[in-house]
């Protein structure tokens, strides 16, 4: 974050912060108009899981692909049913990459993921924890 003393030469434009925003965020975009063209509902469209591939074990981020592929054609459902992990955290990872653009643009420092307090930490592992835990479960509603 600039100070008041230091000079104006020495601060970063506003195009220059933004450089970091606007590449993640184009990078996003890209990524999300790839799964919409290249449907990854199709077997082997986009590759294999390893860790499916070698243990037969869902990891949390399993599906996620296809429910990406299934936000991007507005089926709300399709993608909870595919990683329900991934429809909860959208909403968040929007929050957080819009908080940082236009802290960016004010000229404000914020880190992009802020410090969580421990517990809050520790909440959403176990959460994660019990969600890949749940969805490897025979029969589970959970698995993609």
């Amino acid at each position: 974050m600039s100070t008041a003393t230091e000079p104006l030469a020495d601060r970063p434009t506003r195009s220059e912060r933004m450089l970091g925003p606007a590449l993640a965020l184009g990078g996003l975009a890209a990524a999300t108009v790839a799964l919409h063209l290249r449907d990854p509902h199709v077997s082997n469209s986009w590759g294999l899981c390893p860790l499916y591939a070698l243990t037969g074990v869902y990891c949390p981020g399993c599906g996620g692909l296809r429910g990406v592929n299934d936000l991007t054609d507005g089926h709300l459902g399709a993608a909870a049913s595919s990683n329900l992990l991934l429809v909860l955290a959208v909403p968040f990872v929007v929050l957080l990459l819009a908080r940082w653009t236009f802290a960016t643009w004010q000229g404000r420092d914020v880190a992009v993921v802020p410090t969580l307090p421990r517990p809050l930490r520790y909440g959403l592992g176990a959460f994660v924890l019990v969600f890949w835990v749940a969805r490897n479960l025979p029969g589970s509603w959970l698995a993609p």
